[in-house]
C-alpha cells in the first residue's frame, strides 16, 4: 500500500485531466470514480474524485472548485531515460500548456511538471565542479532539456 498519495485539486475538470494523464503515461489507469451522494453540495452523481495511477504511482484528482489553483511551488518530477522520452512527454504535456525554463512546464490544467533526463542529474551534480557548472549554464538557457547539448557542455 502506498503511504502518501498526492491529491490534485481541479475546478470541475478532474475527469478530463485524468483521461489526459493516463493517455500520456504508459502503465497508467483509472482506479475508480467517486460520485457525489444525494444531499451534498454537488449535484447527485457528479464526479467528486477520480482515483488513478501514473506509472504505478497512485493519485487522486478532486473537483474541489475554483478556490485554489496550481502553482509551480509544487511540481511532478518525471525522470526520463533518454531524449525520445523527454521529447514525447514534453510534446504531450505542453499541448495547450506553457513551456518554462530548465525542463519545467505547466500543462493545460495548470499542473507543473519537470521533465528531466537522468543524464542531467548525473552531469549537474558531478564531482568536477567546472564540468557541473558548464552543465548548469547550458541548462539555464533551455526550456526542454536537450541531452546532446548537456553532454557537449559537460565535455567542454
Amino acid at each position: 500500500m502506498q503511504k502518501i498519495t498526492p491529491f490534485l485539486w481541479f475546478d470541475g475538470c478532474a475527469e478530463a485531466a485524468v483521461e489526459f494523464y493516463t493517455g500520456v503515461f504508459p502503465d497508467s489507469k483509472v482506479l475508480g470514480v467517486r460520485r457525489a451522494p444525494k444531499g451534498g453540495p454537488a449535484p447527485e452523481g457528479a464526479v467528486m474524485a477520480v482515483d488513478f495511477q501514473l506509472e504505478g504511482q497512485n493519485f487522486v484528482a478532486i473537483n474541489g472548485g475554483p478556490q485554489f489553483q496550481f502553482t509551480p511551488a509544487i511540481s511532478l518530477f518525471v525522470s526520463c531515460e533518454d531524449q525520445r522520452e523527454v521529447d514525447r512527454l514534453w510534446g504531450k504535456l505542453t499541448e495547450e500548456g506553457e513551456e518554462l525554463p530548465c525542463g519545467w512546464l505547466t500543462d493545460r490544467f495548470g499542473v507543473s511538471w519537470q521533465i528531466i533526463p537522468q543524464a542531467l542529474g548525473e552531469r549537474l551534480f558531478d564531482a568536477d565542479t567546472v564540468k557541473a557548472g558548464n552543465v548548469m549554464q547550458a541548462m539555464l538557457k533551455m526550456k526542454k532539456i536537450d541531452i546532446a547539448a548537456i553532454e557537449e557542455a559537460y565535455a567542454s
